[in-house]
């Protein structure tokens, strides 16, 4: 069977859009209708006239595309593909955190569940934390959760001193500083291109540091030939894509069994596991609708800003 062919043959038939996250497997970023980082994930799912969302990504992101359009079929071809920077809150925590900071305006990351959303003011990804947080007041007092690597960065381009959440991506958090040396001391004409969700050292050595379709950009436009990528290696597929006369390196991780760094909940996603899902229409991604009304609002609030803003 060839599994391409079929699951177009579904798409069309069932007037489905499959979205891919960049970290996912390659074979299915080709597949998809549209590739992209959080935040052009979540503003595709929420324009789309398609009758059924197929989310090829991990759990939240495919909650974040049940809250923007609660009355579509939204799919996930794994259930099991989680998020280890959406675990790191649980909601009882977190509202106990909330209340311990009154007078706070509560910011978090779109990597987390529905009902940390709805207990959000404003969502953020990185490619728009720091464009929301100066669209604040400077005197504003702001919880920042979950990610304290990016909540970190961003204090410090804004000159904030936001509350941060102590949560971690285990991807971004894992790389080695000294792999990273040791790469460049192999290539000393690359450049080190590094998400924000890394650790502060990492960043410090960054030639440029972005969210992960920023790093795409920059890699395609930037002279340079050669780049030392620090982020989930998948994005590495779209860059080769764009930039086949460049060279790119994935960052080592602190395994020293492993010379790059997979996100394990987004490899779950399979072309097989794909074309079950859209063949039998499940797994279907429920929220319930009180609790999807209130996570909505912080969704909202995040792409009106992105919109006013023209990011």
């Amino acid at each position: 069977m060839d599994l391409v062919k079929e699951i177009e043959k579904l798409k069309k038939d069932k007037k489905a859009i499959i979205l891919a996250h960049y970290y996912v497997r390659p074979e299915l970023q080709d597949v998809a209708d549209y590739v992209g980082d959080s935040l052009g994930l979540s503003q595709k799912a929420a324009e789309t006239d398609a009758e059924i969302i197929v989310f090829v990504g991990v759990n939240f992101m495919a909650e974040t595309a049940k809250i923007l359009s609660p009355g579509k079929k939204v799919l996930l071809p794994d259930l099991e593909a989680g998020c280890s920077l959406a675990d790191s809150i649980p909601a009882a925590d977190f509202s106990e955190f909330i209340r311990q900071h009154p007078d706070h305006i509560v910011i978090t990351y779109v990597n987390t569940t529905a009902e940390i959303k709805s207990m959000s003011d404003i969502c953020c990804t990185s490619s728009n934390a720091k464009q929301i947080v100066e669209s604040l007041p400077k005197d504003q007092k702001i919880i920042f959760a979950p990610d304290k690597n990016l909540g970190n960065y961003i204090n410090s381009v804004t000159d904030r001193d936001m509350v941060l959440w102590d949560g971690q991506c285990h991807v971004h958090h894992e790389f080695s500083i000294e792999g990273i040396l040791a790469l460049k001391s192999k290539h000393p004409g690359a450049k080190v291109i590094a998400h924000p969700e890394c650790q502060k050292p990492i960043l410090l050595v960054a030639d440029h540091i972005g969210s992960t379709s920023e790093l795409l950009t920059y890699s395609h436009n930037d002279a340079c030939k050669e780049f030392i990528v620090v982020t989930e290696s998948g994005i590495l597929h779209k860059m080769k894509q764009k930039s086949p006369d460049k060279s790119f390196y994935p960052a080592p991780s602190d395994d020293p069994n492993c010379v790059c760094a997979d996100c394990n909940f987004m490899k779950l996603n399979t072309l097989e596991k794909l074309y079950q899902c859209l063949k039998n229409e499940s797994p279907e991604i429920s929220i319930d609708p009180e609790m999807g009304k209130k996570a909505l609002i912080p969704i909202r609030r995040m792409l009106e800003i992105s919109e006013k803003l023209g990011i």
